[in-house]
């Protein structure tokens, strides 16, 4: 068989170009320095904003606040 008498597929739909966003090494290293720093906040309230390492000191608003979150998450608390 002869290359030229090998059938190509014929499609009719028509095919859609896609957009690949140009991220670069900076934006991406932003991005995740941005999503860790908030990550490792909220997983400073849940799990250890409280009695001495506390920061606001004796207040527990916050943490009766995230109460439940807390025991739903596997903190022990008490």
């Amino acid at each position: 068989m002869s290359s030229s008498s090998v059938s190509q597929p014929v499609s009719n739909v028509p095919t859609l170009a896609v957009a690949v966003p140009d991220v670069s090494v900076v934006n991406a290293a932003l991005w995740l320095t941005a999503t860790t720093m908030v990550a490792s906040l909220a997983y400073y309230f849940l799990g250890f904003d409280q009695g001495a390492v506390s920061v606001f000191g004796s207040d527990t608003h916050v943490h009766e606040y995230i109460h439940d979150a807390r025991h739903f998450l596997g903190f022990p608390c008490h």
